[in-house]
Parts: structure tokens; sequence; C-alpha cells
């Protein structure tokens, strides 16, 4: 049975994640740091750390896998300096900690066009995390790449919302990895991933979750 930590388990893609992970019998135990509580569960536990001091010496950091579904947006960080902080600093130095406790395997939330060579501020800043994370060494690294999120958030992305309806529309005329890709597809293969735990570094199409 396997031990999960799972980031970002408010978002999107993460309370898919988290809803899934507790559904599996093959889940021993989920970790899942947040800002606010969430509802309890026999198998979660649920810190709330100060997440701009993340402490190294915490007992919740000895899991088995990582599954890693942070993510903002510049207009909600504030900045591209805040946005930075969050969608690669964070998910960097908790992959860090957890790998000093024992983590096998990470799996991370990624995006389709992530390249650290990009001219794209969003783009580069998830091709710098993926870069990063694989000079960490971690057994078992699996980068999920997903175009358009399709889903019911809590917060509004009118941008992105805008994009999800355009390409429902145009769904039959578009090339699998430009159409929108459901939460619980990439929930799904990012618990797949982690439980898995499939030794080398993998890459997972946004294509392969339509």
């Amino acid at each position: 049975m396997t031990t999960l930590l799972i980031l970002g388990a408010t978002g999107l893609v993460g309370r898919s994640v988290l809803s899934q992970a507790l559904a599996d019998r093959s889940v021993r135990r989920v970790v899942a740091p947040t800002r606010k509580p969430l509802p309890p569960h026999a198998r979660l536990h649920n810190p709330q750390p100060d997440f701009e001091r993340l402490p190294g010496d915490a007992d919740w950091w000895k899991v088995d896998a990582v599954i890693c579904a942070l993510g903002t947006t510049i207009a909600k960080a504030g900045s591209r300096e805040a946005f930075y902080r969050v969608d690669h600093d964070l998910p960097l130095r908790a992959a860090e900690l957890a790998l000093a406790h024992g983590a096998r395997a990470y799996a991370l939330n990624s995006a389709l066009g992530a390249d650290p060579l990009s001219k794209v501020f969003y783009s580069r800043t998830k091709g710098e995390l993926e870069r990063d994370l694989q000079k960490l060494g971690y057994p078992s690294l699996t980068l999920v790449r997903p175009g358009l999120i399709g889903g019911e958030r809590e917060e509004s992305r009118p941008a992105e919302q805008i994009g999800v309806t355009l390409s429902q529309w145009l769904r039959p005329l578009l090339p699998l990895r430009y159409r929108v890709v459901p939460a619980e597809n990439i929930a799904h293969h990012l618990l797949l991933a982690a439980l898995a735990a499939r030794h080398g570094v993998h890459a997972v199409p946004s294509e392969a979750m339509v």
C-alpha cells in the first residue's frame, strides 16, 4: 500500500486527485497540505503549513510518492515573481523535502508546450520546473502535460474559460492534443503514475488523456 502526498488538493485537478486517491484501497494514507482545512477523512492527514516557509523536518514528508497539481495564474498571484514561486519554487522545494524523507516517485501536472527555452513565460516556467525536477534524481518522475483543462473551478479564470468554450465548439476539427482534457482524466493519469512508480522519466501528452 502507498502513502501519497498531494500538493494543490483544493484546485480543479487536485480535488479530483484527492477524491480518486481516497477511493483507491491501495492508497494507505494521503497527506494533503492546504491553506484551508479539507473535509475530514479517516485516511487523510491535512496539515496547514506556512507555504512560504515549509517545515523541513515535518513527519508528513515521509511518503512513498508525490502528486503535484499546484498552479495559479499571474492575475491571481499578482505578479510574475509571485506566479513563479507558486508554479516553480514551491513544487520544487516540496519535491526536495519529500525525496530527502524517502519518496521514490513524483508525478507533476505540467502543461502542453512546457519548455525551459520558450519565449512564453507560462510555458518557460513549466519547462524550467520539469528540468529542475529531473535534476533531483527521483527514481520515478512522470510529467503530465495537458492542454486546456475542463471542469468546474472554484475560482474565476475568464480567459481560460473562453478558450475551453471555443475548443468545445471546434472539437471535431481540432487535433487530439488541442482538445479540452477533463480534470478527472488528468487526475487519473497522475494517480496511476504515482502508484505505478515506473523507473525513469516519463511524459504523458495531452492527446493521451482526451
